[in-house]
């Protein structure tokens, strides 16, 4: 090892929504924090608003290929201080109680989670204080229970979605204004761009976890953070219980970090890995692996996307992002449908059609995208343990997995698309999106009561090992099909395990984070 290894009282792996979020809720703590970040900080650039550079030429993800069915694939990773938050579409939206539970999936159960919303709920609204959500209550009804208003007013949608949203409520739908996490209004930097869902910010107008989370936790002498430095091996002692370090890859060089307590953030799939190739003679199917769990499980949600077009209205929208429908999801009967959420997109441009569709001609694209109005639609994946990440044999990543919720993702797709002939759109076309499209990967490593069903404890720590939490969205049971992605839920996640972990015991509690952010 090089003499210039690495230690801290802490050590995060990632700087995604969990690993961020947790560095900012130990910035006050006393302890000597160190983030360790496989990429850098995304430049500021003209290319970030570009989508020739973003959308068609891929200039932010990662030259890095997973393998399926003996294929390789290029996924929708994003190496960054961030994580993935540096492109998401930053809706940030809370799971229902219902998504705590279990019931009943085409494939099998989704399980019930081994706490509940109410358990989480304080957290949900320390989360969306610290990463500047804006919403509106009373327009969903099945929007879940809430403690605290949102911290900010909602974004007010453009004329065209408005017109949207009220030829909706007219077929008796509940359309409503989605959370986002936009620095908008009140002195923030958001103009608005179409360039925010799938793109970065130049502006650092979006609540991403670098800007809302890591950057703010620098501010403190005790954070710190080395950037392009991959974790590759955790270590433990003889006991095999506790990790005493962590070998990292810091530009090339193999060097070695120590820490009394460890929290672990590099997202579901490589955070599996990581435990994976860390096996040893105390852990031999991978550390904390006993219950040949680690790795299973695997889910990422169904995804379509859908554009209604009416060739005689040019749709002049900016920012598209602000309206979503459950209706098809939930009822306020309390029925579970299941079928799914759907949320506007950014406004789809020509770039987005020719690259999922290259035989399309450039000018039919540019037609198509000026005239319509755009969605996302989400419906739940089946937690399977035949689904799951192993390594390949150069240590890479692998999935064997199938697709789950078939039936019920097309029924979704049939119902979004009557609905929109309704709304006044009368060519509606749409896409499926497969495993490459993996930006909401969970449950590799999900946390349960049973050591002998789960790898980690209802406090994200893994049963086997003393001094390590896992805060990504590798603890997720389940993923819900509702609003958003599971962003805020494992933001409120980081700040639960913060407040109540027994190894990290100086963080300001929930109710302190309310008061003082």
């Amino acid at each position: 090892m090089s003499g210039q290894d690495l230690s801290a009282d802490v050590i995060i792996i990632g700087s995604g929504a969990g690993a961020g979020t947790m560095a900012y809720a130990l910035k006050d703590s006393g302890l000597e924090v160190l983030i360790l970040e496989r990429g850098d900080f995304l430049p500021v650039e003209a290319q970030n608003w570009s989508p020739e550079d973003t959308v068609a030429k891929s200039r932010y993800k990662p030259d890095e290929y997973w393998e399926h069915k003996g294929k390789r694939y290029r996924g929708s990773n994003h190496y960054y201080v961030g994580g993935m938050t540096k492109m998401f579409g930053a809706c940030l939206a809370r799971m229902r109680p219902s998504d705590f539970e279990e019931y009943g999936l085409d494939e099998g159960p989704s399980p019930a989670w081994p706490i509940s919303y109410e358990d989480l709920e304080p957290y949900y609204a320390a989360a969306e204080k610290i990463w500047g959500v804006r919403g509106k209550t009373g327009e969903d009804p099945m929007e879940p229970p809430r403690s605290t208003p949102f911290p900010h007013l909602a974004l007010e949608h453009e004329p065209e979605v408005e017109r949207l949203a009220a030829r909706l409520r007219d077929q008796g739908l509940n359309p409503y204004t989605l959370p986002m996490g936009v620095d908008y209004g009140d002195g923030g930097g958001c103009v608005r761009s179409r360039y925010c869902d799938g793109f970065s910010c130049p502006l650092h107008a979006k609540c991403d976890a670098d800007v809302r989370c890591v950057r703010p936790a620098l501010e403190s002498p005790t954070v710190s953070i080395v950037t392009n430095c991959q974790a590759e091996r955790l270590l433990t002692d003889r006991t095999g219980k506790r990790v005493v370090a962590v070998e990292v890859r810091h530009r090339g060089e193999l060097k070695k970090a120590s820490a009394d307590a460890f929290v672990v953030g590099a997202g579901a799939a490589n955070s599996a890995a990581l435990f994976l190739r860390s096996a040893s003679s105390s852990h031999p199917l991978g550390l904390a692996n006993s219950s040949d769990q680690l790795g299973r499980n695997y889910i990422q949600h169904r995804d379509s996307a859908l554009s209604g077009v009416d060739p005689r209205r040019p749709n002049e929208t900016s920012f598209q992002k602000t309206l979503g429908l459950n209706d098809f999801y939930l009822s306020e009967t309390g029925a579970h449908r299941r079928l799914g959420s759907l949320q506007t997109t950014g406004k789809v441009l020509h770039e987005h059609i020719t690259g999922s569709l290259p035989w399309v001609p450039k000018w039919f694209a540019e037609r198509v995208a000026s005239r319509s109005i755009d969605w996302w639609l989400m419906t739940e994946d089946c937690p399977l343990e035949s689904n799951r990440v192993v390594l390949s044999p150069g240590g890479g990543i692998r999935l064997e997995w199938q697709p789950t919720s078939i039936r019920r993702h097309r029924e979704l797709v049939r119902e979004a698309r009557k609905m929109m002939r309704r709304a006044g759109y009368p060519l509606v076309v749409w896409k499926h999106f497969g495993l490459e499209t993996n930006a909401h990967q969970s449950g590799t490593m999900r946390m349960g009561a049973d050591p002998d069903t789960s790898v980690l404890d209802p406090y994200c720590r893994p049963h086997e090992l003393e001094n390590v939490h896992v805060v990504d969205a590798a603890f997720l049971p389940s993923l819900g099909g509702g609003p958003g992605g599971p962003t805020l839920t494992i933001a409120a996640m980081a700040l639960r395990v913060a407040e109540n972990s027994e190894i990290l015991p100086k963080v300001r509690p929930a109710d302190r984070l309310l008061e003082k952010e």
